[in-house]
């Protein structure tokens, strides 16, 4: 029996259409070997490219779509920083469909640089509150405030992804916060992670500072299992855990709800090399992998897991990031060719 899926494709700015373009077309091919498997791709417009045509980074249009799929497969997008502009479209959708938890694996992969060559960590991040909630004023000429939101009702949320994560790894989950300083608002959140940890007595649950976090991603990263930790740290973090396994080339991320997922590269749009077919697509890929997964597709997922992780085995087809010369596309065809062959 097919299952046919919905999928949402926003590929973004600057080197976003053609490191979507390439996902898509891996996804492809792992619906011809898989035969029972039916993606319908619908594309929609979003980004920075938008905002002189229509006024917002988001159209309405490309909101519809999304209503109407079962994930969202989301490109690279720039964002304006000028005071009044409109939000990152990744905020503004984790809003809109409560995508409270960001998810963001590293690990060492073969073939690839890494800091120790068996760290395999998962950073799960809260998604709609902290400095992110983006409220802030300047309530004078040169002092802005900043909200800084804390809820325990969204901090509980985001730690049940992360103990549920934990159970099916290594049952260690590390809470990471500054309670010491910002004793409310991290309090809270370090008081919900481990009143939820109750719910979840197999799994190991220690707590580090925000700041020592950082120091020991450095000093000893294969030590970690699943961390959990507010918006800004997460997302500070995140960055820090893909630097140290290879690079942000190759960092996924997914951001889940309860009924709805979007997944997208953790690297940024790359303006400066946009065009010139030579930006790592593997990120991208192995975020449509996170995607099948969250759809409950995982022969489907580990067929793109192994390919990735062959061709970076192989070394031949490697981005300038990765010490090579080959093209977007380069990677792209040695990835598919990999699928092709399993089936």
């Amino acid at each position: 029996m097919q299952r046919t899926y919905r999928i949402a494709v926003l590929p973004g700015d600057g080197i976003g259409p053609e490191v979507v373009g390439v996902a898509v077309d891996v996804l492809r091919a792992i619906q011809r070997v898989m035969g029972d498997l039916n993606l319908e791709f619908i594309y929609g417009e979003a980004g920075y490219n938008c905002i002189e045509k229509y006024g917002t980074n988001l159209p309405q249009n490309t909101i519809e779509i999304l209503k109407e799929t079962h994930a969202c497969l989301k490109g690279p997008m720039t964002t304006p920083e000028e005071p009044g502009a409109p939000p990152s479209v990744a905020v503004t959708i984790r809003k809109m469909f409560n995508l409270y938890a960001n998810i963001r694996p590293c690990r060492s992969l073969p073939g690839v640089w890494s800091l120790k060559p068996n760290i395999d960590l998962v950073i799960v991040r809260e998604n709609t509150e902290c400095l992110y909630f983006g409220k802030e004023y300047e309530v004078a000429p040169g002092k802005g405030i900043a909200l800084r939101v804390i809820t325990r009702e969204a901090s509980e949320k985001v730690a049940r992804v992360a103990f549920r994560l934990a159970e099916r790894r290594r049952r260690y989950l590390t809470c990471v916060h500054k309670k010491n300083i910002l004793r409310i608002t991290d309090g809270i959140f370090r008081d919900a992670v481990f009143t939820v940890s109750k719910e979840f007595p197999s799994v190991y649950v220690d707590e580090e500072h925000v700041d020592a976090m950082a120091m020991r991603l450095i000093k000893e990263p294969e030590r970690f299992d699943v961390i959990v930790t507010t918006n800004l740290y997460g997302d500070i973090l995140s960055d820090e855990a893909a630097q140290i396994t290879g690079g942000i080339g190759l960092a996924p991320g997914a951001n889940i709800g309860d009924n709805y997922g979007m997944f997208e590269p953790v690297h940024g749009s790359a303006p400066k090399h946009a065009g010139k077919n030579k930006a790592n697509p593997i990120a991208t890929i192995l975020a449509s992998k996170m995607m099948l997964e969250w759809l409950g597709e995982y022969e489907a997922a580990r067929l793109v897991e192994r390919a990735v992780e062959d061709v970076l085995r192989e070394g031949k087809a490697r981005t300038y990031d990765l010490g090579g010369n080959a093209t977007t596309r380069d990677v792209g065809n040695a990835i598919i060719e990999n699928i092709l062959k399993r089936g």
